[in-house]
């Protein structure tokens, strides 16, 4: 029979390297401190990474560049807790302005919007991701784009965005069919809205 350690790897293995795990995904393979002490051994053999508290990586490994173990990234990291505690999450402020190419500034604890709990996770690096709650009404964007551009712009501040961030932004919003964004402009912000009207003119 085999031990519990060796059946949660088998199970993790089959999901492909680069996954994300948590000891709750496997609480019903036993008691929570056994499968906790299970994920420790794990972690202890090198099989798994801890990359935060409760957050487990069967890694990627480079064999071609001899880098060794890769780390997932903050964006995956923050995705795979949402889908644990089943919540949606929009990145914000300086993060947001990064994913849309209007700032080259990474900052070292990511801001998300959360319709679940509040919480900060820390990470290797003396790096981070905070959740900051959030009603559902704010997160209920269909487009992902608009939803990014809204809190993106939201940061900048309607006075103060520069003509080099509006033509970045209006050839964004060139790309995507205005009826899909259309739906979410009961969410969006009447100057951004404007801003958005303009670009398909």
């Amino acid at each position: 029979m085999q031990s519990l350690e060796n059946r949660i790897i088998t199970n993790i293995s089959k999901r492909g390297r680069g996954t994300i795990v948590s000891p709750l995904d496997y609480a019903g393979y036993g008691d929570s401190k056994a499968v906790q002490k299970a994920f420790e051994r794990l972690t202890a053999t090198e099989k798994l990474i801890r990359v935060a508290r409760g957050v487990y990586c069967y890694p990627k490994i480079d064999k071609v560049l001899g880098l060794g173990i890769l780390y997932p990234t903050i964006e995956e990291i923050a995705a795979a807790i949402a889908r644990r505690d089943k919540a949606k999450i929009v990145p914000t402020g300086t993060y947001a302005l990064n994913k849309l190419g209007l700032s080259t500034q990474l900052p070292m604890n990511v801001v998300y919007l959360t319709d679940g709990s509040p919480r900060k996770v820390k990470l290797e690096g003396n790096r981070g991701i905070q959740f900051k709650h959030t009603a559902k009404k704010n997160l209920a964007f269909q487009n992902e784009i608009a939803m990014l551009l809204t809190f993106a712009l939201r940061e900048i501040g309607e006075n103060n965005i520069t003509d080099t961030q509006l033509a970045h932004v209006r050839n964004l919003v060139k790309s995507i069919p205005f009826e899909t964004i259309k739906k979410d402009f009961a969410l969006i912000p009447a100057w951004i809205r404007k801003i958005i009207l303009d670009s398909y003119e």
